[in-house]
């Protein structure tokens, strides 16, 4: 039993950051509209171009994805094309888009979070700063996206947990969540 609430406590918590992080994204496309609207009306209505509204796009609309990929893989709200599993008897389906499939994703998902964060702390170790005029700090860019991975990956776990639990429980359709 003491196993279970364990369980559910860090399901709960991987649920609440990952929902943290999804409000997040959307407060960064929020943020990409005004820069670009911003952008626009400088440009065109006062004829002053300025290079830090799209520059600002640009790493809004990065981290924007990175933050928002766990979540729309917990909820199960991201795109699959089930070419493959459409063909196969409904408990083949259940162990490729509940065990295999997240087995995949996390591997991939841990060498993106993996490099990631090497190249984050080499961006912190040298001081790296972008080639614009703004010469803006590249690591508080660049560290978003193996925490973003990162988040995917435990959300990637624990998909893969409850589809092996679920196999062993013996239930005949495992949940997509």
């Amino acid at each position: 039993m003491r196993g279970q609430q364990v369980k559910q406590k860090v399901d709960h918590i991987i649920e609440y950051i990952s929902r943290l992080f999804l409000v997040l994204s959307g407060a960064l496309i929020v943020g990409i509209v005004f820069c670009a609207t911003y952008g626009v009306i400088r440009r065109y209505a006062f004829n002053s171009p300025e290079p830090y509204s799209y520059e600002l796009s640009i790493i809004f609309l990065l981290l924007c994805f990175v933050f928002a990929v766990a979540d729309l893989e917990k909820t199960g709200r991201h795109i699959r094309v089930d070419i493959v599993a459409a063909r196969l008897p409904e408990g083949a389906q259940a162990i490729l888009l509940n065990i295999v499939g997240p087995i995949l994703g996390f591997f991939a998902c841990s060498i993106l979070t993996w490099k990631s964060w090497d190249v984050a702390m080499f961006s912190l170790r040298i001081g790296e700063v972008s080639s614009s005029v703004w010469a803006e700090p590249m690591f508080p860019i660049k560290i978003g996206v193996p925490i973003g991975f990162g988040l995917l990956c435990l959300v990637l776990l624990t998909k893969i947990y409850r589809g092996i639990a679920s196999l062993k429980g013996g239930t005949k359709k495992m949940s997509a969540a």
